[in-house]
This record gives C-alpha cells, structure tokens and sequence, in this order.
C-alpha cells in the first residue's frame, strides 16, 4: 500500500458517504492502510478539510462496522485531501495535474462513485494528469442503460486504462459467505466428491426484498430485477456454485472458471419460455415516483436454468428474485437426490443475508426403539457470534483493500459482464417474443404463485 493515492469522484454522493468512508474507517481502526495512504476527494461543493471531515463524520457514525473513536475518525481526516472542482469541465485536469505533483500524489487508484454516464469524460480528463493511466480505476456494475452503451462505455475505459486495471465492483461478491462457497465445497470431501448431476436433485438462488424501489424509481424502471440483480449479481453466485476447481482461488483462472459456466449455460433458442422464466410486477409499483405510469418493468424474476456440461447436465437451477416480498433474504439452497422415498432428501443451505451461516439437513434413525427414519438438522450461524460480527469485513471494506493489493478475483470482468448481459437480453426478447405476461403480485407476498410451475408445482424450497 506505499504511498498509494485513493481519489473518489462524487466525493460529495451517496455512495461515498454511506460506504465508501465507511469502509475506509474500517480499514483505518483495523490498521489496514499503510501511513503513506492519502484519500483525495473531487466533489463540486465548497469544502474544507476540516469542514468535509465534520459532514462524513455523521456519515461514519451511522454507517461503519466499528465503533466510532474519535481518534481514529481524525487520523482518517489527516489523510483527506479536499479539491473542489467540476469534474465535467476538461480543462480543470491540467489544475489537478498540477496539484498532485505538487503534492508528491503518485500511485493512483481512482473511484468513479458517479453517473455512468460521467465514466468518458473523467477518462478523457485523467489523459492529462501524468500517469494516471498506469493506476486502477474501480466502477460499479451494472453500468450503461443496455448491452450498447455498457461497451461503448467500457471502450472509453479501455482507451485510457488497461483491462487489467478495470475494477468492476459488485459488493455481492465481498459478502461472507459468497466467499464461503468455494471454502464449504472444495474443501470438504462430503460435498467436493458428490457436487455434480449423479447427487444433486437441483440448485436453488434466491434474493428477496422486502423493500420496494425506493428512491431509485428512475434508475430501475430502466433496469428491472433481471437486469439489476440475475444479470448483475445472481449469475455470479451461479458461477462460483457450478464452476471446475480453478487450479488457484485467486487470477484468470477462477475468472476463466466462471466464464465458462456462463457459456455453458443451454442457449435461450433451445428452451421453452413457459418453463424457463416468470416475470412480475409488484401491485403498486406504477406509482413509485419516477416510474412510468404504464410501465411493464419487471419486479420478480424466476427462472429455470441448465447447464449444459459433464458436471451439471439436466440438474436445474433456479433463481429468483423479487421486491416488495414478504422477507429479506439471500441463500443458496442444495437439494441432493433422494436415495429412499420414505426419507427426506439431504439440504445443503449456504445463508447470504441477512443471517450469515450453513444449514445442513439429513437422515438418522429415530431414537429408541423405532427404525423410522427422520431428518435432523445443524445449523451453523456465523452472524450469530459476536466475535465474527465484529471480525468479518464488510463487503466494501473487503472489496476496497482487495483492490489495493490487486486482488482481481474479488470483481468482474468485462467479458464476464458482457456475456451475462447477453444472456439475460437473449431471455428477455424471448419472453417478450412468446408474448408471455408481467404478472401481478400484492406486496408483502412469496411473489407470483404462478413462478412454482418452473418446479414442476412445488413449492420453493423454505426450510426454517
């Protein structure tokens, strides 16, 4: 981390201020950034050091893991350099160049916590600014209203930075235990050596909200939930679950491990839509600010997906995923092929949010005299423990020190997220090509009652 230089764009937005300072005083109190790491803030408005530190303070107090010290917040202040500027205006780039060398700011990592569609003019800004094009530059994902406009924005970023020092930051994959995925089945014989089509009945992801578009009624009316969270997260939980072992957890081989599910996945020409996906509208969402009063975005995705390879050939994977659902909750759940029908089926659950752990149910024979069998279940909470509450990271601390030290694998490439999205339109165009419905739900619901016929009439799976 020597004398590493962290510049945020949109210093003064949302996103820095509930997770990227956040994070940063994480890593401070953890004694994770080096004493030569200095933090450089673009923003528009009118701050001072000193003035900006007071504004992130309640920002911090609210949001960060750790306990708030004061101490701590102003050794993090120390490192904070403020520089107003409008950074749509080309010709203040020759100033920041300035400003930088003489301050000795080299080694450059830049956040673009901005609009998408302020990524090519940033770049093009940074072409006078020495050197910047030797750091790393770190964006969120999805970015670009459709597949178009994602390339052309991504070819901006690749005239200037090196695909290899192209951050795309998908905070799912700082969580616990995504992470945990890879640790749960490799490393375990009981589940390494029966991960594939002869023992597992099928593969289910769920992500489900109970909040509704808030806020964001602009950005997802454009977007919708396959766009925001199947193409944009989902597909990357369905990769690390159903990838070979790379030969390294870490590099292009697990990031080739996870492209080659993606095109592994059978094509949309060869499935049946009706089986394949069920889309829906949460009763009330047309009158979300922002939204269009006829729109037909979806809010409930469920699909039915296969993977057409050795391992996983006809064994199902469902995803679904939905806003305004009666409960928050991210888990994968693994259902292995029943060896007896007058037993359950053995379950493997990996729990993402808002309880973090892993769910194990299988057979034993009922004690005392009775030879029937029953299930019986363990269950590991790791977000139960305090002690991994207080020593787990949270995924943008996680992510932002992944980056400093060139983790790679933690984040997305681009032909990854290219590959997805064409998926996922190839879905969509589909869908809309069989002339199949947006369904409608009440808030507060399981989400379309109609999505169980992808299960062949079961329901989803939901284990206590």
């Amino acid at each position: 981390m020597n004398g590493l230089t962290f510049t945020i764009f949109g210093g003064t937005g949302d996103l820095t201020f509930r997770k990227l300072l956040p994070a940063l005083y994480n890593l401070q109190v953890s004694n994770k950034l080096d004493r030569t790491f200095r933090i450089v803030i673009i923003g528009r408005r009118k701050y001072t050091r000193e003035s900006y530190g007071e504004k992130a303070k309640e920002w911090v107090m609210k949001y960060a893991r750790l306990a708030f010290q004061e101490s701590a917040f102003d050794e993090l202040v120390q490192r904070i350099q403020y520089v107003q500027m409008d950074f749509t205006a080309l010709q203040e780039y020759n100033s920041l160049n300035i400003w930088y060398q003489q301050g000795g700011y080299e080694n450059h990592i830049f956040y673009f916590a901005v609009a998408p569609r302020f990524f090519p003019i940033i770049a093009q800004g940074l072409e006078n600014v020495e050197h910047a094009c030797e750091g790393k530059v770190i964006v969120e994902k999805p970015f670009g209203e459709n597949l178009s406009a994602a390339r052309l924005l991504n070819h901006d970023l690749e005239r200037f930075f090196p695909d290899s020092h192209i951050f795309h930051i998908d905070h799912y994959l700082g969580k616990e235990m995504v992470r945990n995925i890879q640790a749960v089945r490799f490393m375990n014989p009981i589940f390494k050596n029966v991960w594939n089509r002869e023992f597992i009945e099928h593969v289910q992801i769920s992500a489900m909200e109970e909040v509704g578009v808030e806020s964001r009624g602009g950005y997802y009316d454009q977007s919708g939930a396959l766009k925001d969270m199947v193409q944009n997260h989902l597909f990357q939980i369905l990769t690390i679950i159903a990838m070979e072992q790379p030969e390294r957890f870490f590099g292009d081989d697990m990031h080739q491990k996870q492209l080659d599910v993606l095109h592994d996945l059978r094509p949309v020409d060869k499935l049946d839509m009706k089986k394949t996906m069920v889309l829906g509208q949460y009763r009330g969402y047309r009158k979300e600010e922002k939204v269009q009063a006829d729109s037909t975005t979806e809010t409930y995705a469920a699909l039915r997906l296969l993977i057409d390879n050795p391992r996983w050939q006809d064994v199902p994977f469902y995803i679904r995923t939905g806003k305004k659902l009666n409960r928050r909750e991210m888990e994968v759940i693994i259902t292995f092929k029943n060896v007896n029908p007058e037993a359950q089926a053995n379950v493997l659950i990996i729990k993402i949010q808002p309880k973090e752990g892993i769910y194990l149910q299988f057979n034993i024979k009922k004690p005392g005299d009775s030879d029937e069998i029953i299930a019986t279940r363990m269950d590991f909470c790791q977000s139960c423990l305090e002690s991994n509450r207080i020593n787990t990271p949270e995924a943008y601390e996680r992510l932002l020190l992944a980056a400093v030290n060139n983790e790679v694998s933690w984040f997305s490439k681009w032909d990854q997220i290219e590959t997805s999205w064409q998926y996922i339109n190839r879905m969509k165009e589909a869908y809309q090509k069989a002339k199949l419905p947006i369904y409608d739900y009440e808030p507060g619901s399981d989400g379309v009652e109609f999505s169980k016929t992808l299960l062949g009439g079961q329901d989803w799976a939901e284990l206590a």
